[in-house]
């Protein structure tokens, strides 16, 4: 039974390398202690804002065992996107790296598929299912008990060889698998760069993110209007924020994605600041086909858009 775990763990980290994902780690399913008290806490402390669905599941967010029946391993999967890509016009309003390309979610879940297939096909039929921001997955906590980084000051997930410019995933299944023997060490040490740097001081203390003060919030996720206590602070954004990932040391190491999909859009890249500023449903339609920014609708930028505008 040790060996068939061992070849099973093989075969899958072996695929997950194929299917072009930069790390693959595994950890038992089970409940997170460690991360019950600082979720509640964090929650009670409203600092999720108007993220209603975030006090949705609290059990479920905690245990995997919940989501899928009989789960054994939760195979955690991370996806660069990391690109030296910039928008030609230092003036245009500003969106975060990751929604560059084609939207994540559908990139990740086709490789997700693709994976517990191969699983079903070369090992047998096993209950699985895949997670990309779609249920109660505390992704960044399953990503650290199975080595691929720890969790830093700024709250992303680092990596001591990759940074932190990659998206997390997961596969939880009724497979028995080799589990990761540690989580990876903290090497944020006394470095503050991301706390410091922090426009709208989102990072109200190291390790905790007042996600209602944080810039890719208050982008996408506030459905309502942007607080005025805001005016002057965005740093540009209209659609996400990379300030506290940018200034990492540790992103030195990111490398170049090789994923097709998260290539810019030439179009987005070459818009300059009056172009956005006027942009039409239509050219939002057309620039942001198949992207993620489509989330928060055409009237979510423009709005984002007007309230940079009166910061001018």
């Amino acid at each position: 039974m040790t060996r068939h775990r061992k070849n099973y763990t093989k075969l899958i980290k072996d695929e997950a390398k194929r299917l072009g994902f930069l790390f693959c780690g595994i950890s038992q399913a089970g409940f997170l202690a460690e991360e019950a008290p600082k979720l509640e806490a964090w929650l009670k402390n409203g600092m999720h804002g108007e993220m209603q669905y975030m006090e949705n599941h609290f059990d479920k967010r905690l245990d995997p065992r919940l989501l899928v029946d009989g789960a054994k391993s939760v195979i955690s999967l991370g996806l660069n996107y990391y690109t030296n890509q910039i928008q030609t016009d230092p003036l245009s309003p500003k969106i975060s790296k990751y929604a560059y390309g084609t939207d994540y979610h559908s990139v990740i879940k086709g490789k997700l598929k693709e994976l517990l297939a191969v699983i079903n096909e070369k090992i047998g039929k096993v209950n699985g299912r895949a997670f990309v921001d779609s249920a109660p997955v505390l992704d960044k906590a399953w990503a650290k008990k199975a080595g691929l980084g720890w969790i830093g000051k700024n709250s992303n997930l680092i990596n001591k060889n990759a940074g932190s410019f990659f998206f997390l995933a997961e596969l939880i299944i009724d497979l028995e698998l080799e589990y990761e023997i540690a989580p990876a060490a903290d090497h944020c040490g006394t470095c503050t760069r991301c706390i410091d740097a922090c426009p709208t001081e989102a990072i109200a203390a190291p390790y905790l993110v007042d996600g209602s003060k944080c810039i890719s919030y208050l982008t996408i996720e506030l459905k309502n209007a942007i607080p005025d206590e805001f005016k002057g602070k965005m740093d540009n954004w209209m659609f996400g924020c990379d300030i506290c990932q940018d200034v990492c040391p540790w992103n030195k190491f990111s490398v170049l994605h090789k994923e097709a999909a998260f290539d810019p859009n030439p179009e987005l890249l070459e818009m300059n600041k009056k172009e956005w500023e006027d942009i039409t449903e239509d050219v939002f339609q057309k620039v942001f086909k198949n992207s993620a920014v489509k989330r928060i609708k055409f009237n979510g930028l423009k709005r984002n858009i007007d309230f940079l505008k009166t910061q001018a």
